[in-house]
């Protein structure tokens, strides 16, 4: 199979099973609370019901509060591609690095936290102000975890790093398990997940993104709806590249390979939800004050990973 089809199977494997996430973490988090929950395809049918509507704009919304959905959303789903989920190698493989993968989340934060004050409601503005901090401090922990991963690969190329943590034996470094908690508490605070933030509320006082979207409807809320989909499974396919790539295809023209390497994406997304439902089920939301705390943890999780890796390379 040539790598631009893989490419393209990629995309469409994006799109196809972000809903599916999301609603299996909603399922189960429903059936770890005594309630049946909705169904799992229900996330489909809340975005076609949206992109069936018609969209109501605010009087004084500028031009960049209806392009951001766009934005936001090609820059969420560029991102994920570039990320090895089943296969190495892929069409984007040259373009698949850590730092513009860093620079494209940046991005669709930017224009989303615009859009959120374009309109000049009050929560639009507690919303975007609230992401931007929550940004501040996240964006160096992640950053210190991609130095981490660098030191050890000599490089920040995704495919490289998934490829040389299949074929060598990098044994237990405790390194590796700091910059995995830290990645995994960045995205926690990037998704808006708990304790960071409840994604099934709207209590004006502690909700993030919520109050960034608020103004939003229609085939333009569906956008943004579905870019946070596909983020939720952009951080759960980069932690699985970078510190499980058990399972990727390397040979192109094994199509048993690439069936496995599918079947196995899979298999880690389900095990990502389930451990998303039964964390967020046992911990509480943190007050907005406290997320410096957190964050900041984050942060020193990832400089004592990378600390410890040159200490012991060195040594």
């Amino acid at each position: 199979m040539r790598p631009a089809l893989l490419e393209l199977l990629q995309f469409s494997l994006l799109v196809a099973l972000a809903p599916l996430l999301t609603g299996l973490v909603r399922k189960l988090k429903a059936r770890l609370n005594g309630r049946i929950g909705p169904g799992l395809l229900q996330p489909y049918r809340d975005l076609l019901r949206l992109l069936r509507k018609e969209v109501v704009l605010a009087p004084n919304a500028s031009w960049l509060f209806r392009a951001s959905p766009y934005l936001i959303f090609a820059a969420i789903w560029l991102a994920a591609a570039i990320v090895p989920t089943f296969a190495t190698g892929l069409a984007l493989s040259r373009t698949a690095d850590l730092i513009a993968l860093v620079a494209l989340l940046g991005t669709a934060r930017f224009a989303l936290a615009l859009a959120g004050m374009d309109v000049g409601t009050s929560f639009g503005g507690i919303g975007s102000s609230r992401e931007m901090m929550i940004a501040s401090l996240a964006e160096p922990a992640m950053l210190m975890v991609i130095f981490t991963v660098a030191l050890l690969v000599r490089s920040t190329s995704l495919p490289h790093i998934a490829e040389y943590l299949l074929m060598h034996d990098v044994g237990i470094r405790i390194s590796l398990l700091l910059g995995l908690l830290a990645l995994l508490i960045v995205a926690i605070a990037e998704n808006a997940r708990i304790p960071v933030d409840n994604p099934a509320t709207h209590l004006e006082l502690t909700m993030v993104h919520e109050a960034m979207v608020l103004e939003y409807s229609g085939r333009h809320l569906a956008l943004i709806e579905g870019a946070a989909m596909v983020k939720l499974q952009l951080y759960v396919s980069l932690v699985a590249a970078v510190f499980f790539p058990w399972g990727l295809a390397r040979d192109f023209g094994d199509a048993s390979a690439v069936a496995i390497g599918v079947g196995l994406y899979v298999l880690k997304l389900a095990f990502a939800g389930a451990v998303f439902a039964l964390f967020e089920t046992s911990i509480a939301k943190m007050r907005v004050f406290r997320l410096a705390e957190l964050l900041g943890g984050a942060l020193l999780l990832g400089l004592l990973a990378a600390i410890f890796l040159y200490v012991s390379q060195e040594l």
